[in-house]
């Protein structure tokens, strides 16, 4: 809270996304296709296949614009997000491993030279010094891989760095080595997909079959490291971690079974097309591949960043920078007291603070269809609950008088009619809404802390005693606020439940 918020209408989880999924799926490939051009030149030379080197050649022109200019403008690109979206979060990497930062640029600015002279001393240098260059070339860009991998698998899993604040600790955190054979997999993945793109401009014939059925065995390879060492990964992934997320955040569930879909996919067309027909490898097929291997790590990179919520470090900070160290003093004094850049209007101020880096009001994840109809006093009380909402948020530690600002800056944002007004609806159909709306939130039909068992078959006393006493049943749970309109239709709809299920 000690930095000036940035607010943008955008999405804070897309911005981070469309920059940083590019980059790491570029990166990779850089790794990737380094080893892969020595290796395969090391091959040519021995066999004298000018046919080959020639090959080499043009995907070396292609690997340098991709991984020097993109991937090196991204990667600018990923520091200048982060320090807008979360400077604070970015502080601490920043203070905890500052010489594990100095090292990757290092082994960054060794594996550019490196790049740049392997591409243009094809011609000009000798056979071993330039196969010399290329494996210098690979290992600096591995090693940075090596060293960024602690720092990337730190924020889900700081381990034993949380008592002893430890660079070792916090660096050689518990998926360390599982992530780096994962990636390491998904490097010789990349460095096949990417190679038969262009492989799959050849014109078909025997070389094209050869030089296609080689690049497929190197994506084969990758696959083959991914899904074992997935699941030492998931493993290796503290236990309450991976539960919350199955039983409260679809996101990072649904993201990684899409992204092992993409995969399963790709494997067939590799297989298809990389060794039983290979002269049919056209080049939209060749993109269609890269656009699986791209869901593909854009569904396991969706899932890395989002099944650590509500932190953006595990148990240390929540992803809208309070860190829980501090949680006694923001009970006592505030969010405001710990906001160093304030504009005048507290309420948008909290806002920014307390909920923006997840929410907005009418764009992404909005909170303004969530609250319209509502009131207040409701809103309060939600924002004061926050922690047992399903979705798995952030608590607010902050006071009653800051929770009242925020919904108030809220509630001047939403529609303020009636939700019968609103909505068009009545009876039993108004009183559903009216539970999505105030109850849903934290007690889902047949899902999520489901009540059906306690409040299906109550008689119409029983459910108006509820509500009038809502509050007392918890402190997170805010009062009935509603008019009697919604009152009577919620009754009407409560009638209808059945034990772990609606009546149909």
């Amino acid at each position: 809270m000690n930095y000036p918020f940035w607010d943008v209408g955008v999405g804070y989880g897309i911005l981070m996304a469309v920059i940083a999924v590019l980059h790491v799926f570029v990166s990779h490939f850089a790794i990737g296709g380094g080893l892969y051009l020595v290796v395969a030149e090391t091959a040519a030379r021995r066999s004298n296949d000018t046919l080959r080197i020639e090959s080499l050649q043009k995907l070396t022109k292609f690997f340098v614009l991709l991984t020097l200019v993109f991937g090196a403008l991204s990667g600018v690109g990923i520091w200048v997000i982060i320090g807008l979206l979360n400077p604070a979060a970015t502080e601490v990497l920043i203070h905890n491993f500052v010489w594990g930062w100095a090292t990757e640029w290092t082994f960054f600015v060794v594996e550019i030279c490196a790049a740049i002279i392997y591409f243009y001393g094809w011609k000009t240098m000798s056979a071993r010094n330039h196969q010399i260059v290329g494996w210098i070339y690979f290992w600096a860009a591995w090693l940075s891989l090596v060293v960024i991998n602690g720092i990337i698998c730190f924020m889900l899993t700081p381990g034993k760095w949380l008592e002893t604040g430890s660079f070792w600790n916090g660096f050689f955190n518990p998926t360390y080595w599982p992530s780096l054979v994962f990636r390491t997999g998904i490097c010789l993945l990349l460095a096949g997909i990417f190679s038969l793109a262009v492989a799959s401009r050849f014109e078909a014939g025997e070389f094209k079959a050869r030089l296609v059925r080689y690049n497929a065995r190197w994506s084969i390879l990758g696959v083959a490291v991914i899904v074992p060492s997935w699941f030492w990964y998931w493993k290796a992934i503290p236990s309450r971690v991976t539960t919350t997320a199955a039983e409260m955040m679809p996101t990072p569930m649904s993201s990684i079974d899409v992204a092992f879909w993409f995969l399963a996919v790709l494997a067939v067309f590799l297989v298809v097309f990389g060794l039983l027909i290979p002269r049919k490898l056209h080049t939209v097929v060749a993109i269609v591949m890269l656009a699986m291997g791209l869901g593909f790590f854009g569904g396991f990179e969706w899932m890395r960043e989002s099944i650590r919520k509500p932190y953006v470090i595990y148990d240390y900070m929540y992803g809208n920078a309070v860190e829980l160290a501090k949680a006694d003093t923001y009970r006592s004094d505030g969010y405001l007291s710990e906001i160093a850049f304030r504009t005048g209007n507290d309420g948008a101020d909290l806002f920014r603070r307390a909920c923006r880096s997840c929410h907005t009001i009418d764009g992404y994840k909005p909170l303004g269809p969530a609250f319209d109809g509502t009131d207040p006093d409701f809103i309060a009380g939600i924002v004061k609950g926050t922690h047992v909402l399903k979705g798995n948020m952030p608590e607010f530690l902050g006071t009653e008088e800051e929770a009242a600002l925020i919904a108030d800056h809220i509630w001047a944002r939403v529609d303020q009619r009636d939700m019968s007004e609103i909505y068009g609806l009545t009876g039993v159909d108004l009183g559903k809404k009216v539970f999505d709306v105030r109850c849903g939130r934290c007690h889902e039909i047949g899902g999520y802390n489901d009540k059906t068992e306690s409040l299906a078959g109550l008689a119409g006393d029983e459910y108006e005693d509820i509500l009038d006493n809502a509050s007392d049943y918890g402190d997170e749970m805010p009062d009935f606020t509603g008019d009697d309109v919604e009152r009577m239709a919620l009754i009407a709809y409560l009638k209808t439940l059945e034990e772990g299920g609606e009546q149909q």
